[in-house]
């Protein structure tokens, strides 16, 4: 059958890599896409839709309140801007200037990523704490609480804090110092899910905000994020990501939004209004989350689980490869099919048949370099697994004399 990419010249892809953005993520649920395609068909008030996600959001992670953005990355730019400006509107009008200094981000060095950037565009500076050694080789230490502690000062606005298994400190130890000197913690946990109990994880050890991935495990529209937690800073969020020409005497607050009652003034367009999710998305994501949020967990690791038996049944017994099941959650909380080859330059060779086949097959090569390609199921079709396993055989056996 044709598709729509076949249609506009474009290649569609086989995607064992998983939900990433640069392979336009995975495929959405039927429900998921009757949802947005019947919002497509009217027109709605903004913020009372963004109300109604509020409460949506708010049964799935026990959070204060929470709204739909265009992505994790939107939802960390909001939560700055949020920690910036709080319920201040003039401030939120001057972002990303930030006059009286008070604009500083704390953040372990060992937690910096090319993402945290979205600090900096909503106007914050980043303070770096601590000395990674456990990770550049001359020592076990990384930063400690004291460390953070340490460099909070009056310019001060907030914590950031990056979700991973090998984050250091602990967030919660991070979270008590925020607590003593009463500065917000944004906790970016974008691809942090599965397991669904990482949906409160976060804000149980002391997260103010949270930012997740709408496009991901979640299941919802790959331009969708969420973000989640303290009323306040999340109605400040909202307010500056909303298209705000509007005349005073006719605007309302949701409910759900209670603290914006407090603003003195309407601010104009804010720093995060190209952090707007439309209308389809917010329903997408809604309909997704609720989905992901109710479906039981082993359901859903037999279903990836499946998909992988069936790669490995399709790829049987390859020479010089050693093909398993990775199903360690310490390692990753979505099981994989591992293949090792002999070396890097194999492992290399295999992944670019597989890219270079009709369609296009994508796995993950974050490991190319220890010769290990890693198959993943999330964004996979269950039709599309053994055409995987299939490819995978053809890819390395054609290397073989």
């Amino acid at each position: 059958m044709t598709s729509i990419l076949d249609r506009l010249g474009v290649t569609p892809i086989i995607n064992a890599c998983g939900t990433v953005t640069r392979l336009g993520g995975g495929p959405l649920h039927p429900d998921v896409v009757a949802a947005m395609a019947a919002a497509s068909e009217i027109a709605c008030d903004m913020p009372a839709l963004q109300g109604v996600a509020c409460k949506v959001i708010a049964a799935a992670t026990g959070a204060a309140a929470g709204i739909v953005t265009s992505g994790a990355s939107a939802a960390v730019l909001l939560g700055a801007a949020a920690c910036l400006a709080g319920l201040d509107p003039g401030r939120m009008n001057r972002l990303p200037e930030v006059p009286d200094g008070r604009r500083e981000f704390i953040v372990v060095r060992s937690q910096r990523n090319m993402y945290d950037r979205a600090l900096v565009v909503a106007g914050a500076r980043i303070v770096e704490v601590g000395i990674a050694d456990r990770f550049s080789g001359p020592g076990v230490r990384d930063a400690a609480p004291w460390e953070i502690e340490d460099a909070i000062g009056p310019a001060t606005v907030g914590l950031y804090y990056l979700a991973q298994p090998q984050s250091q400190p602990p967030l919660r130890a991070v979270a008590d110092v925020a607590r003593r000197h009463g500065i917000p913690v944004l906790v970016d946990a974008a691809a942090q899910l599965p397991p669904a109990s990482n949906l409160r994880l976060f804000l149980q050890e002391g997260a103010d905000l949270v930012a997740f991935s709408g496009g991901k495990a979640i299941g919802g529209p790959q331009a969708s994020g969420i973000l989640c937690g303290r009323a306040d800073l999340v109605s400040s969020a909202l307010v500056q990501m909303l298209d705000m020409d509007v005349r005073e005497d006719a605007w309302s607050p949701p409910a759900a939004f209670a603290p914006l009652a407090q603003l003195r003034g309407l601010p104009h367009h804010g720093i995060g209004r190209s952090c707007k999710a439309g209308k389809e998305e917010i329903v997408g994501l809604m309909a997704a989350l609720q989905r992901f949020a109710a479906e039981d967990e082993a359901a859903r690791l037999a279903r990836w689980r499946a998909m992988l038996e069936a790669i490995l049944k399709a790829a049987g017994t390859l020479p010089g490869v050693e093909l398993s099941l990775d199903d360690d959650p310490a390692r990753h909380p979505v099981p994989m099919v591992r293949a090792t080859f002999a070396d890097a330059a194999e492992a290399r060779r295999v992944a670019a048949a597989l890219r270079a086949g009709t369609p296009p097959v994508e796995c993950q090569a974050g490991r190319i370099e220890d010769g290990v390609l890693l198959f993943a199921p999330v964004a996979l079709r269950a039709e599309q697994a053994e055409e995987v396993g299939r490819r995978l055989r053809a890819a390395a056996s054609s290397g073989t004399k």
